[in-house]
C-alpha cells in the first residue's frame, strides 16, 4: 500500500503584473524627479550651543544685507563691486587678519561663498558669525 499523494501541488506566485507595477513606478519617480527644483532648497543658518566671542577681538567687520549692499565696520552702502578694496583698507588699517562675516540668513549660499572668495584672495581669515541656539 502506497499511501504518498501523487498528485502534489504546488504554491506559485504570479509575478506577470509585476513588470507592469515596476514600470509604472520608475516613470512616476522619473516625471517627479525633473520636476522638482534643485534651487528652491532653503538654507538655515547654523546655530552654536556655546560659542566664544571672537567679535571683541576682530576689528574687521563685514555685514552682508538682503538688498545686495554691504557694510564694513558700520560703513554702509558698499556694492559687492567694491567690497574687496573697503575690506583690504581696512585690513591694512587695522592690522588685523581675522574678519567676522554677519549675513542675513535670505542670502544665498553663492553669496557667502563669493564674500569667502575675496577674503580668500586677501590672505585673512573669515569667521561666519551663527545666531545662539534658541532652548526649547
Amino acid at each position: 500500500m502506497n499511501f504518498r499523494n501523487r498528485h502534489k501541488q504546488e504554491a506559485e506566485v504570479s509575478t506577470e503584473s509585476l513588470n507592469d507595477i515596476m514600470f509604472f513606478l520608475l516613470l512616476f519617480f522619473l516625471i517627479a524627479s525633473t520636476m522638482i527644483n534643485p534651487n528652491i532648497i532653503k538654507l538655515t543658518l547654523p546655530s552654536t550651543k556655546q560659542g566664544t566671542s571672537i567679535q571683541n577681538k576682530a576689528k574687521v567687520v563685514i555685514e552682508a544685507g538682503k538688498e545686495g549692499m554691504f557694510a564694513v565696520n558700520h560703513v554702509q552702502g558698499i556694492p559687492f563691486s567694491a567690497l574687496e578694496s573697503a575690506v583690504a583698507l581696512e585690513v591694512n588699517r587695522t592690522g588685523e587678519k581675522t574678519v567676522v562675516l554677519k549675513m542675513d540668513n535670505a542670502l544665498s549660499v553663492q553669496d557667502l561663498v563669493d564674500i569667502l572668495q575675496i577674503g580668500d584672495k586677501l590672505g585673512v581669515k573669515m569667521v561666519l558669525k551663527t545666531k545662539p541656539a534658541t532652548k526649547q
